[in-house]
């Protein structure tokens, strides 16, 4: 027969074993559930891995761009020249 404290230390040993894959297996979960979705204050959404811009940028061959980012009644527009000068205005209604 095991002693009494042997039973103890086995029973404990087994409980913690239990309680740590419980909240491993909670935090996995609450892990993938958190990279498939970017919060709503950041300014670019993850898809395939990657970052994307939430705003609706249009990008010129001549390596010039313009963003439009709505939020709320305001518009912020950021744009970039060919030549490297960026600009951001905001304008609300």
């Amino acid at each position: 027969m095991m002693p009494r404290s042997s039973k103890t230390a086995l029973l404990i040993g087994a409980a913690t074993l239990g309680f740590a894959g419980a909240f491993a297996t909670a935090a996995v979960a609450q892990a993938s559930q958190t990279a498939s979705s970017t919060p709503k204050n950041w300014n670019y959404e993850i898809k395939d891995g990657k970052r994307v811009p939430k705003g609706q940028r249009k990008a010129n061959a001549d390596g010039s761009w313009r963003e439009e980012i709505r939020q709320g009644k305001c518009v912020t527009v950021k744009e970039r020249t060919p030549a490297g000068e960026y600009r951001e205005t905001r304008k609300c209604d």
